[in-house]
């Protein structure tokens, strides 16, 4: 792998996205307003997002063979995101998300992890992060991240965690790995409640003994940045009309880190985040309302008037 300003490493994947009036109940169907079959995955979201804000990109994921020749495929290619490293299965499909929002904007989702499966005897990519300016670690396999976090924490790399979803397969030692050898914690406000009860810390004490920031999204709440020895920042949110909470999160993150690696403020970074974020909700699915650079910041200027970049 080429050299890159963020390597993210976690699942690639096939979304079926859905909006429906209700959610089944047991023995019983509901209808499905909406579906379409989507780009996405927690860390293709972020790479995707990451890249068309200007970052040099390197991602890899665990992919099928239905993945190959795909229009997926191409547009990484397209894009410039390095996929020279992506780890493929013989076997398996690529992995597939089926994510289904209600009116109230609540979400059930069902994970396919297929190919995903080959992170258990996959090696940690040290050249790949070697080549790297900063690591993501996003939603896979958690002994896939413990070992590759360590690696690129050990390596004074920049690394940064969000296990989304995915936080229920992880155990409290397991979590407390991973948590210690990074530099940014990203969870929702459910998720990172969570990860204080399981580790039974407040937000404090995880700075104390863990990451050197704190990143919590709150939806149409906005988002609130922790660092150790400050008091707490708080972003507004950027008014939008929503129409799918899908992706919203993963484009945060790579809003945040594109600027972050680039040495700008923390307000403005969580500014221009929750600018992004604003788009991507905008339209169904991840990757589809993606802002160029300068829409972001024009409509970020907009909403604050005393940006400095």
């Amino acid at each position: 792998m080429k050299n890159v300003d963020l390597l993210v490493l976690g699942h690639t994947a096939f979304d079926y996205i859905m909006q429906v009036k209700e959610f089944s109940k047991i023995n019983t169907s509901a209808i499905v307003e909406e579906m379409e079959r989507l780009n996405g995955g927690a860390a293709g979201n972020v790479a995707v997002v990451a890249n068309k804000l200007g970052l040099d990109v390197g991602l890899i994921s665990c992919i099928g063979k239905d993945f190959i020749g795909s229009a997926y495929e191409e547009e990484l290619k397209s894009a410039g995101v390095d996929i020279s490293d992506m780890i493929m299965s013989e076997t398996k499909n690529t992995p597939t998300a089926f994510v289904l929002t209600n009116p109230e904007d609540q979400q059930m989702f069902y994970f396919y992890w297929g190919a995903a499966e080959e992170y258990q005897t996959s090696e940690v990519p040290k050249a790949a992060i070697d080549n790297a300016r900063a690591v993501h670690l996003a939603t896979g396999d958690p002994q896939y991240n413990i070992k590759a976090g360590k690696y690129a924490y050990s390596q004074n790399k920049l690394v940064s965690f969000d296990p989304g979803q995915d936080l229920h397969l992880y155990s409290t030692k397991d979590l407390q790995e991973v948590i210690d050898n990074c530099n940014i914690l990203f969870g929702n406000e459910h998720e990172i409640e969570h990860i204080c009860d399981l580790l039974d810390s407040t937000i404090d004490e995880l700075l104390e003994n863990g990451p050197n920031m704190v990143v919590q999204t709150l939806g149409e709440k906005g988002s609130l940045i922790y660092v150790k020895g400050e008091d707490c920042l708080e972003i507004e949110p950027v008014p939008t009309k929503a129409y799918d909470p899908t992706g919203a999160g993963d484009s945060y993150r790579a809003a945040f880190l594109s600027l972050y690696l680039r040495d700008n403020s923390l307000e403005t970074c969580g500014r221009f985040a929750s600018t992004v974020s604003s788009y991507i909700v905008e339209t169904q699915g991840t990757q589809t309302n993606i802002p160029t650079p300068d829409q972001a910041l024009e409509k970020m200027n907009d909403h604050w008037i005393d940006v400095e970049l």
